[in-house]
């Protein structure tokens, strides 16, 4: 049965009921709809747990799809002894703190790509620390990116997202900055994620989760510009300020 993924309409909903509809051999289970993100695009699944109706917990150890997009499967932690029964109501609960975390770090990553305006060759979105590899040759100084970087977060730009067709997305492959990650598709729509009044600063197809205006992304810095390749280069952002952990 397909999952409705209600994150995709609020990334701030952290909690939902839902009924479990099937629970596989693996011991994954899947439910009616969730709140839960499951990985994706280089951002992590989020974790959790489910509460019973007894006020029993089931903890969840990652989010993943199953064989389509549309379909999410709730992995359990190792050693839960009993698992919800299908047609069960359960509670969902994500992981907030971790979840808001990686909700402004991926924001980050947006952010990069617009200071640092090359293909991206890959992207893995972390708790502390995100990578954003980019198809250029030029040398640049971490400390000006890190400088450009927190005039966007300062300036608190609204973040907010657009809808477009699986087919108008295929009729304008240029929007798409990734070379490697595509958006997704396959569910009849594809969200814009939209920063600035008008997308003035940024717009750009992407499945994850974002925050709703930049300066909740807070202080972030760039940690290292690494070589990887003739025509390669990793930006490794932290949290927090370059003095602050040194």
């Amino acid at each position: 049965m397909l999952t409705t993924t209600l994150y995709r309409d609020d990334f701030y909903l952290s909690t939902c009921e839902a009924v479990v509809t099937a629970v596989n051999g693996d011991g994954s289970i899947e439910t009616d709809r969730t709140c839960f993100y499951a990985t994706s695009g280089g951002q992590p699944g989020d974790t959790g747990f489910l509460e019973r109706s007894d006020g029993s917990r089931i903890a969840l150890d990652v989010t993943r799809h199953g064989a389509s997009k549309d379909i999410i499967l709730h992995i359990p932690s190792e050693g839960q002894d009993l698992l919800p029964a299908v047609g069960e109501t359960i509670v969902m609960h994500v992981d907030w703190p971790r979840r808001y975390k990686l909700m402004r770090m991926h924001t980050a990553c947006h952010l990069l790509s617009v200071v640092c305006p090359f293909p991206i060759t890959g992207a893995a979105v972390g708790e502390d620390e995100s990578r954003v590899d980019f198809d250029m040759t030029e040398t640049i100084d971490r400390d000006t990116v890190t400088g450009e970087l927190m005039r966007l977060v300062a300036e608190n730009h609204p973040i907010y997202l657009q809808w477009i067709t699986d087919e108008e997305l295929a009729a304008n492959p240029g929007i798409v900055k990734s070379k490697n990650v595509r958006p997704p598709v396959g569910m009849g729509r594809v969200s814009l994620v939209c920063i600035g009044e008008d997308s003035a600063v940024d717009s750009q197809p992407c499945g994850g989760t974002h925050v709703s205006e930049t300066q909740e992304v807070g202080a972030i810095h760039i940690a290292k510009i690494e070589k990887k390749g003739k025509e390669n280069r990793r930006f490794r952002i932290r949290f927090g300020t370059p003095d602050a952990l040194a």
